[in-house]
Parts: C-alpha cells; structure tokens; sequence
C-alpha cells in the first residue's frame, strides 16, 4: 500500500510544480489552488509512506516521478523542447526509480 501511496504522490508531486508555474507567482486563482491541494496531498502521501519505506528511498522515488512526469508534460504541452538527450536522462531516472523498488 505504501508504494502505490508514494506513485501517487509522486504523480501530485508532478500535478503541484506544474501549478506552480502556471499560477505566474501566485496571481492567478485557479493554478494557485491547485498548487495548493496537491502540494498538501503530495506531502501527505510521502509522510505515510515513508512510515513503512526507508526515508531516502521513499524520497528519490517521489523526486524522480514527479521530476519525471513535469518534464515530460512540459515537452508534451509544448511548453519545453524536446531532444533525444532528454529523453534518454528521463528513461535513466525512470530506471533508477524501477531499481529503488526492486531493491527495496
């Protein structure tokens, strides 16, 4: 239960920084209270999570979804270019989250 508890906090994580950026410093509604919610929900879930994960690998797993998923939304939306390089990283931290949990 924990895991899929991090995943979609992970996913919220990706949800709160794409509010963030466009809530353009706060001064509009809408991206704002969605930062806000899932920010809250995001850290909700980790802390659960990290009741039964280890700590470190709790995080990086967090980061790396929620890295992952905002970079990948930017380059889909348009918002960021896309390149072989960057998407070679992205596969290299989905790896990495995928060797976290196998690990574990």
């Amino acid at each position: 239960m924990a895991w899929i508890v991090l995943v979609i906090s992970g996913v919220l994580e990706a949800v709160w920084a794409t509010a963030l950026g466009r809530s353009e410093g706060f001064t509009r509604l809408a991206p704002t209270v969605v930062f806000g919610v899932a920010i809250v929900a995001s850290m909700a879930g980790l802390a659960y999570a990290m009741r039964t994960l280890p700590i470190g690998t709790a995080y990086a797993v967090w980061v790396g979804i929620g890295a992952s998923l905002t970079v990948v939304y930017a380059m889909a939306t348009g918002s960021e270019p896309a390149s072989l390089l960057k998407i070679v990283f992205l596969m290299m931290i989905v790896g990495g989250v995928i060797g976290l949990k196998l690990a574990h």
